[in-house]
């Protein structure tokens, strides 16, 4: 595959991620069963390839916003673990969702207080869904694409109604 921008990779609308009410009820509902198992199943293959998807996943990131990488601190191969082991814990919950809100929400502050921004979550969905993308090859589908949409639509939602405007 050539090498292409990260805006050339995805095609999703600021829109289309971060402006999706936060509920505070049960958030099962957000994603449909097929969307629960396509999100499973497209992890299970990006799962093997954890290290070399964290760090395409922050190449992007900082290409795309060159400012978020002053956000990060330590050594970047720790942070991309972590951030793995977190997709992983969401993905494996994802038919539970209520069972992880209260860490998602703590994790949403956190991130508050680390200098993360409302408007940096664009920017993060961006470099996911271009990160899946690359990963994934022709198994990123418009539909598993939708239902990582989903996903990160409500997680991102949780995260950023969790602090306080």
């Amino acid at each position: 595959m050539p090498e292409q921008s990260p805006s050339q990779l995805i095609s999703v609308s600021p829109h289309q991620i971060a402006k999706r009410p936060s509920r505070n009820c049960s958030i099962e509902g957000s994603m449909d069963q097929e969307q629960q198992r396509l999100v499973r199943a497209s992890f299970a293959k990006v799962a093997p390839i954890a290290d070399a998807a964290a760090a395409m996943f922050y190449e992007r990131l900082f290409a795309t916003d060159p400012t978020l990488r002053s956000l990060f601190k330590g050594d970047m191969v720790v942070q991309g673990r972590l951030l793995m082991t977190m997709i992983e814990t969401a993905v494996e919950n994802v038919h539970q969702l209520d069972q992880i809100l209260p860490a998602v929400r703590d994790l949403g502050r956190r991130h508050a207080q680390y200098g993360v921004k409302a408007a940096d979550y664009d920017t993060v969905a961006g470099a996911l869904l271009g990160t899946l993308q690359q990963a994934l090859g022709s198994e990123f589908t418009p539909t598993v694409r939708d239902a990582w949409v989903a996903c990160y639509q409500t997680l991102a939602g949780e995260m950023k109604a969790a602090v306080p405007v």
